[in-house]
């Protein structure tokens, strides 16, 4: 068939239901959320995940602590932080010890590796972020996480 024989239907620019994707705070976050795993993985040391530098980082800062309790800090559900930490000992990162409040209980701590690595990457961490938030301005910025922690 001819080409000026063609008929070409253009799709309205917004659905007779008024819902468009593009506009839609959900998928706006996994976007921008997919932007900062791209700039996380690219940068991040020592081949860490977000979730394995998330719990590096919360050891660091609050000291030696349960598994389970660790996963409620970070937001992890009890089987995926146990995997984290099972590669994160595998590494040399972390350790199990008695725990200081219960001995019927293990803590997690880092090692002096671990110590060592955190600190890097709590540097490099802070590149990311810079980057991450880099198309806004200083209050732009500042206005995104107070949102995002109202959301969290």
């Amino acid at each position: 068939m001819p080409r000026d024989k063609l008929k070409v239907i253009t799709p309205p620019a917004e659905p007779a239901t008024g819902y468009v994707l593009d506009a839609q705070a959900g998928f706006l976050m996994r976007v921008a959320m997919q932007r900062h795993t791209s700039i996380f993985m690219s940068r991040m040391i020592e081949g860490l995940t977000q979730t394995q530098f998330a719990a590096l980082a919360k050891l660091y800062e609050v000291g030696p602590c349960s598994q389970n309790h660790l996963g409620r800090l970070i937001y992890l559900d009890a089987a995926t932080i146990k995997g984290v930490v099972d590669r994160l000992s595998i590494r040399g990162f972390v350790t199990a010890l008695a725990d200081p409040t219960d001995r019927r209980r293990r803590a997690v701590a880092l090692t002096e590796r671990g110590r060592e690595v955190t600190k890097a990457a709590t540097v490099v961490a802070a590149e990311i972020t810079a980057a991450t938030l880099a198309p806004l301005s200083e209050q732009e910025r500042l206005v995104v996480c107070e949102l995002l922690k109202k959301l969290s």
